[in-house]
């Protein structure tokens, strides 16, 4: 089984974009790109085969609520997560750590790793850096990522220094713990908004000559700003052939903001969750089909769009089926909220080839950007 690695094929020459091919053991896919997630070894709603339809590439599964339900030796009897749930793309399975980080009182950080409680009910549980590799080992994803501390914001400097300094001894044991080269192991910068944290972080990482690089603490409430100064304090210092992942990122803004910095791959639940609630993502800026001017409406929810829901549905059917709470609707909507975004990584990747990302990035944010809805 052939090693994960990225193949950089053209940067372009007014920014840091770039354009590549990330070779995995279950398939190729070209960067950058946008992971739909699959929490539970399913992206909600939709089918493997719906999955592929709209030109997804890699996409993500959960540790932390795989390892609850149904538990990793049971993917690991059905022959990993791949046959367990019928995809043969590319899969990636974070770590856990941002639902663990995120039970707040529940949990309790030392160095040994993190105690807990299950959301589902209750019961006591540990996740150390050996503990999640192993777990991530049987889940049988392509990339798994170490166990690391998502720090809040805002932090003291004394706190997140503690943390960074936590995050990498357990990067350490994390590899340390890791069995042959079949699986990707990708190591994930902290350091909070504090430049030398973060180089520090990177530069530790980078020793360490990790399959690929993660960029954490992001996107938790941070200004744009400061947001855009964490990506650019952790990418300047991370090795340059390497994959490089900003995690959690799903609004227009913040991919192509990544983009242009040299990030590679980007995932959110942001796109399928809008949906589900009825927003959508439209080349004329977000729209609410809940609306009653939908009611209708008989034509298409996006006529720029090629997805499925697109070409065959109109506003008012999807308007009906919305109101009407079927399943069938929830499904139209991801389709084309998933579509939506990977075509727009498709035609990031064709301006970056072209040398024109920047001017794409600015007609995209004029067209669509934060200022209607996004």
């Amino acid at each position: 089984m052939k090693k994960t690695y990225l193949e950089i094929l053209h940067v372009d020459k007014s920014c840091g974009a770039r354009y590549g091919i990330l070779h995995t053991p279950h398939g190729d896919v070209e960067v950058p790109m946008f992971m739909p997630v699959g929490t539970l070894a399913t992206v909600k709603t939709l089918s493997p085969e719906e999955i592929k339809s709209i030109g997804a590439g890699v996409i993500l599964a959960n540790t932390y609520h795989l390892h609850l339900r149904p538990g990793e030796d049971i993917v690991m009897r059905a022959g990993g997560l791949h046959k367990f749930m019928h995809y043969d793309g590319p899969m990636l399975t974070d770590s856990g750590g941002f639902q663990v980080f995120s039970l707040l009182d529940n949990r309790k950080i030392d160095e040994g790793g993190v105690s807990f409680k299950s959301h589902l009910d209750g019961s006591k549980l540990f996740f150390s850096p050996e503990s999640v590799i192993e777990i991530e080992r049987k889940l049988g994803a392509d990339i798994i990522m170490v166990l690391d501390e998502c720090i809040p914001y805002p932090a003291s400097y004394e706190y997140v220094k503690d943390s960074t300094e936590r995050t990498l001894r357990w990067a350490k044991r994390c590899l340390n713990s890791k069995r042959g080269d079949e699986q990707a192991l990708f190591g994930i910068v902290q350091g909070g908004e504090f430049p030398d944290l973060r180089k520090h972080c990177a530069d530790e990482l980078s020793k360490m000559d990790f399959d690929g690089y993660a960029i954490g603490g992001t996107s938790i409430g941070e200004p744009k700003d400061v947001f855009s100064k964490m990506v650019d304090y952790s990418v300047k210092y991370l090795p340059n052939e390497k994959p490089r992942y900003l995690m959690g990122i799903g609004s227009i803004d913040y991919l192509l903001e990544g983009i242009e910095h040299g990030v590679d791959m980007f995932d959110c639940v942001l796109p399928t969750r809008l949906a589900r609630h009825g927003a959508l993502l439209t080349h004329d800026g977000r729209i609410n089909i809940r609306d009653s001017k939908y009611k209708d409406d008989f034509t298409p929810l996006d006529s720029a769009c090629d997805c499925y829901t697109c070409q065959n549905f109109t506003r008012a059917y999807l308007r009906h089926l919305y109101v009407c709470d079927e399943t069938f609707g929830k499904r139209l909507l991801s389709i084309h909220n998933l579509r939506f975004l990977i075509k727009l990584m498709e035609e990031a990747r064709t301006a970056i080839k072209e040398d024109r990302f920047l001017s794409f990035k600015q007609d995209v944010l004029r067209r669509y950007g934060s200022e209607k809805g996004f």
